[in-house]
């Protein structure tokens, strides 16, 4: 009986090329053995671990979250289904909404108008735009009312003048890029900690004029992001969302402290 595989039969077992078979590895996802020549020989706990990554990739899922539950560490398996079923309904919506855009394209060509590259490329960045508008529209109206939006107008006045949102908004989703790459993280790990410090030094446009109303309901927005009705896109993950969160409570649960608005600024009692 054989008790062990290289490379090359585990990839023909699964259906993964050998450079899947790295990148898995390389994730943490798999940890063949290695031989005394420096190969790698996969055993029957390792080629059921690729199956499920398969399985589990097949079913939409991300890598992090892969990760976290292959390791056991993350043991509520209904609440991981709902919130993988509520992502896929948002990238239903996005695909939806994206052919909806371009077959207004098509119509306009089919017209006859003289559309070339640019000025598709041009309708395209339009229409997401103005779909991205309206998502947060969607989302804002469930958690926020007419006083908390009057709030944000007032704290919005209060930014430093010339402060770019759209440049803001890309260095968010640098650092989502990041979070969701280094996924799974140790919350108590120093690669997480240091991921805390960046996140709030990132928020503080937005903790320096934030009321503790409109910081706790934002917070609570995001917490709940799988029931979000419509797919807007914060620039980070739910995953990496509370990976901070789990990080942030670890630290102040500690005696620490993160450079948030004054009145978060003491540790937790």
């Amino acid at each position: 009986m054989i008790e062990t595989m290289d490379i090359g039969a585990v990839a023909q077992a699964t259906g993964l090329s050998h450079r899947a078979l790295r990148f898995y590895e390389a994730r943490g996802l798999v940890r063949p053995l290695r031989l005394a020549n420096g190969r790698r020989a996969y055993g029957r706990g390792e080629l059921a671990r690729l199956h499920a990554v398969v399985a589990l990739k097949g079913a939409g899922f991300s890598l992090a979250e892969i990760g976290r539950t292959l390791a056991g560490r993350h043991p509520d398996l209904s609440r991981l289904v709902s919130a993988q079923i509520a992502d896929l309904d948002r990238r239903r919506a996005e695909l939806g909404r994206a052919r909806a855009l371009l077959l207004t394209v098509q119509s306009r060509i089919d017209r006859g108008e003289p559309i070339d590259v640019a000025t598709l490329c041009s309708l395209i960045r339009t229409g997401d735009k103005t779909m991205e508008r309206d998502d947060w529209q969607v989302v804002t109206d469930r958690y926020f009312d007419g006083q908390d939006k009057a709030a944000w107008d007032e704290a919005k006045a209060a930014l430093p003048a010339g402060f770019d949102t759209e440049a803001y908004a890309a260095r968010w989703k640098e650092l989502g890029g990041r979070l969701d790459a280094a996924l799974p993280l140790d919350p108590a790990g120093d690669e997480a900690q240091a991921f805390v410090d960046e996140w709030f030094q990132l928020l503080k446009p937005f903790s320096d004029v934030a009321t503790p109303t409109l910081w706790n309901k934002t917070a609570a927005m995001h917490a709940d992001r799988a029931h979000w009705p419509a797919p807007a896109d914060p620039g980070f993950s739910a995953e990496a969302w509370r990976l901070i969160e789990d990080a942030t409570r670890v630290r102040r649960a500690a005696g620490g402290t993160i450079d948030g608005p004054a009145w978060m600024a003491a540790p937790a009692g």
